[in-house]
């Protein structure tokens, strides 16, 4: 073989390498672009992934009445369903979210749905991000996570909605529960909980004296007047309170150290009230 046909095979066989080269490297940037798809069951830091059914995050944002006027934060928000559907309601919503890839999974959604100007998604740990401004919280977690969470919850605001996908509070027992039937088939109970404010102590009213202890939503205690000690029994709803006592129904507004609002016995006329905590 001549020198000219050796250098010939050389250039041809140099061609021929660099032309698999590029392919394998063409391969591996299709490999790479290909979009990440999440497997429901997989592992992440506190639960594993598993997709609340659309029908239900219909039912849980429902049930919390979300309007364009809210700020929707949605705690372990996965593939970010729940915050695109509060965004397409008018509602500014965030996901809170440990798994880096579901948060880039997320912000793609967002943007193919045309929501992306009205949701965050952010890669934190739910247990170290504060979540205090929203006024709707949403969550699909396990009941010990939920528990670890609820001092945190209840120290939001008064009249804060707090909806979860199966899983309770514990104790603090939910103000609704609602299961979605047909469609759904797995994870279609949804509750209702609204962040009541602190209503117990010692108030004055009028006259008299109400003491008051908390059970979370429920209030109990007694009303003492002059040489009458009476009984009360009563519920908060988010900062409204209604309690009876003696025959008498109150219905007021819980604003830090005072509760305004009206007095009504039978078929009376109502009458205000005023009553303010005693300092500690």
């Amino acid at each position: 073989m001549t020198l000219r046909l050796v250098r010939r095979s050389l250039m041809a066989l140099s061609a021929v390498f660099l032309l698999a080269s590029l392919a394998a490297a063409q391969g591996e940037v299709q490999l790479g672009q290909q979009p990440f798809q999440p497997q429901v069951g997989q592992a992440g830091k506190d639960v594993v992934w598993v997709p609340t059914p659309q029908a239900l995050v219909d039912r849980m944002l429902d049930m919390a009445k979300v309007t364009p006027q809210d700020y929707v934060i949605d705690l372990g928000s996965g593939d970010g369903r729940t915050v695109i559907t509060a965004a397409k309601r008018g509602a500014r919503a965030k996901g809170i979210e440990y798994d880096p890839k579901m948060v880039e999974l997320s912000k793609a959604n967002a943007a193919r749905e045309g929501v992306a100007g009205k949701t965050a998604f952010e890669n934190a740990d739910l247990f170290t991000t504060d979540f205090s401004d929203a006024t709707v919280l949403t969550m699909f977690l396990l009941p010990t996570i939920n528990l670890k969470l609820r001092p945190t919850i209840l120290q939001m605001k008064p009249g804060t909605r707090v909806v979860s996908n199966s899983f309770d509070m514990g104790d603090w027992t939910a103000d609704e529960t609602s299961t979605v039937q047909g469609e759904c088939t797995s994870w279609c109970t949804a509750m209702l909980w609204i962040v009541p404010a602190k209503a117990e102590g010692t108030w004055r009213i009028g006259k008299g004296q109400l003491q008051l202890k908390q059970e979370y939503q429920k209030v109990s205690g007694m009303l003492q007047e002059g040489s009458q000690s009476l009984p009360v029994d009563g519920r908060l709803n988010g900062a409204a309170i209604t309690f009876t006592a003696g025959g008498t129904e109150y219905t007021g507004q819980v604003n830090g150290d005072s509760i305004e609002g009206s007095s009504k016995t039978g078929t009376g006329a109502a009458a205000k009230f005023k009553a303010v905590r005693s300092a500690q």
